[in-house]
């Protein structure tokens, strides 16, 4: 396996294509706008600094993992001849949907279509293409170069043939795959989402406010960062979709949407993707951190 493609230049879509092009693969990025490939361009021009700057990789190694990497804006030309397909494009099942319906007349017979979907059923997805057995869900954690952890999951009729090419794969990538069933959330937002939700009711009920949330959270569970900031981190909009796939899979109040999530959502605030959820990643507010650095 040698030429990649993946779907979306995102968050996650451009993780992605960094990572297998610094392993050496081939690799087509593929989004919708030309805005959308250059800005996942730039950030993974500028995540390849930040490895130089650490001593991780050299000046050539990044200028190889960026000329491995090919762009295109339409599906049709960027999975020609592919060995695998892995779409990363927006937690959407309609969109989804669509996407492996255009892969199952643009793609080989023999490419391996993958989902980086988060919560999505792979066999409700694979049910759109002529032979499911070859679709599979590819769960990148983010930020996908630092990140180990891949989720495999398996749909009902995802080939064992399937399944050990692309446990394979992840090892190549110096990833760690862990195989998993194809239920709603799977097993990291099965758990990771339903403790960011009690945290989002623990403030809407005045419990305590953000940083207090987080703090107990840190300093009390050892997590790297508070549940507050990692849905910020996630996107609020991600997580109320999970949130939704679950409460509507398992027809379960447990999973259901704090309404402060809903409303903030609802009201265009993402988290840090469009500057503000619970912590505020505005340009002003940034200006102010590096002003106190300064003064310091």
């Amino acid at each position: 396996m040698k030429n990649i493609a993946v779907i979306g230049a995102g968050t996650m879509g451009n993780g992605i294509a960094h990572t297998f092009a610094q392993f050496g693969f081939r690799v087509n990025l593929i989004d919708i706008s030309k805005e959308n490939i250059q800005n996942g361009m730039n950030t993974i021009s500028r995540n390849l600094d930040r490895m130089v700057a650490k001593e991780k990789i050299s000046e050539e190694q990044k200028k190889s993992t960026l000329d491995h990497i090919t762009t295109h804006i339409d599906i049709p030309s960027g999975v020609k001849n592919v060995d695998l397909v892995i779409e990363a494009a927006t937690e959407n099942l309609k969109l989804k949907l669509q996407i492996f319906k255009q892969l199952d007349s643009n793609c080989s017979e023999k490419t391996i279509l993958a989902t980086n979907t988060s919560s999505i059923s792979i066999t409700q997805i694979a049910a759109e293409v002529s032979n499911p057995g070859r679709v599979i869900g590819m769960h990148f954690m983010n930020p996908v170069p630092v990140m180990k952890l891949v989720e495999i999951i398996r749909g009902y009729n995802t080939s064992d043939e399937v399944t050990n090419s692309i446990m394979g794969l992840s090892l190549r990538l110096n990833k760690v795959p862990v195989e998993v069933n194809d239920y709603p959330g799977f097993v990291a937002n099965r758990i990771l989402m339903p403790m960011i939700n009690e945290a989002i009711e623990t403030l809407y009920n005045g419990v305590a406010g953000v940083n207090e949330i987080d703090t107990v959270m840190k300093l009390g569970m050892a997590h790297p960062m508070g549940p507050l900031q990692l849905a910020d981190f996630i996107g609020l909009d991600v997580c109320l979709s999970i949130l939704e796939v679950m409460y509507n899979g398992f027809k379960n109040p447990k999973y259901a949407p704090s309404p402060l999530l809903v409303n903030m959502v609802t009201a265009g605030k993402y988290g840090i993707k469009s500057g503000e959820g619970f912590y505020d990643y505005s340009e002003s507010k940034k200006a102010e951190k590096v002003s106190r650095q300064f003064d310091k």
